[in-house]
């Protein structure tokens, strides 16, 4: 078995494996077939969990905006068997996701940033974020004092970072793995 030598990076000429340089033209032709095998893994390993916990689900593969969206939705209305699949605030659901982005890795040795969504959960919980985050932004400009949000996962957080940043205020995460939270404060002059 023979491997290819690492890289050397230009700037620091220290090597890495397993990279590819930046500027390498042929990495942006690639990445879109990357992404489609990134979410036929992750069709076939949630296929797989689905049929195991004998739960009937459709999945719906998307590539947009340099990502892999995943979605399982009830076969004939039925939604019930998936709902176990998002859990309470979407815990079972996060779990899920990780396993299935650890599934691709094993199988493309690439990272993934995929994102799953089961019967719509996270398009609800988005508009939530948008309304959590208005109130915040509200709160602030009325108080002058800066708020604190409950703790969230990243990828909510991120939904919120952006939805102060439209709004003109700005946000800071804080805090450590599941007391990580979002202060929302004014801008700075």
């Amino acid at each position: 078995m023979t491997t290819e030598p690492a890289a050397e990076t230009p700037e620091t000429g220290l090597e890495t494996a397993g990279t590819e340089p930046a500027a390498d033209p042929q990495a942006g032709a690639a990445r879109p077939g990357r992404l489609e095998e990134e979410g036929d893994v992750a069709a076939d390993y949630l296929e797989e969990l689905l049929d195991i916990a004998d739960i009937d689900g459709d999945i719906d593969i998307e590539v947009r905006s340099g990502r892999t969206y995943i979605s399982v939705v009830a076969e004939e209305g039925d939604a019930s068997g998936l709902q176990h699949l998002v859990g309470k605030d979407g815990e079972v659901l996060e779990a899920l996701q990780e396993l299935t982005r650890l599934s691709v890795l094993t199988a493309t040795d690439n990272r993934s940033r995929l994102v799953l969504d089961i019967t719509g959960y996270r398009q609800e919980r988005s508009a939530e974020l948008q309304v959590i985050a208005e109130k915040a932004v509200a709160q602030v400009r009325e108080s002058g004092k800066e708020i604190a949000l409950s703790p969230m996962s990243a990828y909510e957080r991120k939904i919120v970072h952006d939805a102060v940043a439209d709004l003109g205020l700005v946000s800071e995460s804080e805090g450590e793995g599941a007391a990580r939270h979002i202060v929302v404060s004014q801008a700075e002059a």
